[in-house]
């Protein structure tokens, strides 16, 4: 059964035979779901292609075929955000996060909404890093997965003052070590109730969220990853 007038984001596109494309797509409805479209490369087709480019919001329809559907028809429903630099980088980790952790065909409208918020908000380069870290909370709720940001595995509430580690299965441990991927209590405080922390909470946000985020990944990680650490090494400053 044909799907129409499906609202979508595209996650991702990649060039597929001579003329075409397979496109991911991140449905309202359907969740994660990956596309053929076919037949890109004439001067009739270039207001489709257009349509079909990482962060664009489209309207879509398709028949649904396996694993991988036959795109009918798509036009785009407003302008990708234009984005360069740390912001450009910042859109490539969060559509690799959701390619590489939502399983296709499985409906997520939470995740939907993520999206179009984060998307939104890929403008603001002063809040980039914060944003980024209120994504990644909120995609491990949305996911089935999300911690207890100020509270322990023993129920006991998270203290600003203290030193804590993320453990990936049940959130804050104390941690009376003060290992370098510790992260303070106050900061985690700040995460739980929406506040922006400081620079260097911020920073340490950083570090143990992408130890709970890899956990959820296995031994794959992502490509996003190894390309901020080498931006890292020239400028003292990546985003994500």
């Amino acid at each position: 059964m044909r799907v129409l007038g499906q609202q979508a984001f595209v996650l991702h596109a990649r060039p597929w035979r001579e003329t075409s494309l397979i496109v991911e797509l991140l449905t309202m409805e359907h969740g994660r779901v990956g596309v053929v479209a076919r037949g890109l490369n004439t001067p009739k087709r270039h207001t489709l292609k257009a349509a079909l480019q990482p962060l664009q919001y489209i309207r879509v329809d398709y028949l649904p075929r396996g694993e991988l559907a036959r795109l009918i028809q798509a036009e785009a429903l407003d302008v990708a955000p234009a984005l360069t630099g740390d912001r450009l980088m910042a859109a490539f980790y969060v559509n690799e996060l959701l390619l590489k952790l939502t399983p296709r065909n499985d409906a997520a409208p939470a995740l939907f909404e993520l999206y179009g918020r984060v998307r939104g908000e890929f403008a603001d380069a002063r809040r980039l890093a914060w944003n980024l870290r209120r994504f990644e909370r909120d995609l491990l709720d949305a996911l089935g997965v999300g911690l207890p940001w100020d509270q322990t595995a023993e129920g006991e509430s998270v203290l600003a003052e203290r030193r804590y580690r993320l453990d990936p299965e049940v959130g804050p441990v104390p941690d009376v070590r003060r290992a370098g991927d510790s992260i303070a209590g106050e900061t985690l405080l700040s995460l739980a109730a929406d506040q922006m922390p400081s620079s260097e909470g911020l920073a340490e946000l950083r570090r143990a969220l992408r130890v709970v985020l890899s956990a959820q990944l296995g031994s794959t990680g992502l490509r996003s990853w190894g390309l901020l650490d080498e931006l890292a090494q020239v400028r003292p400053r990546p985003q994500d």
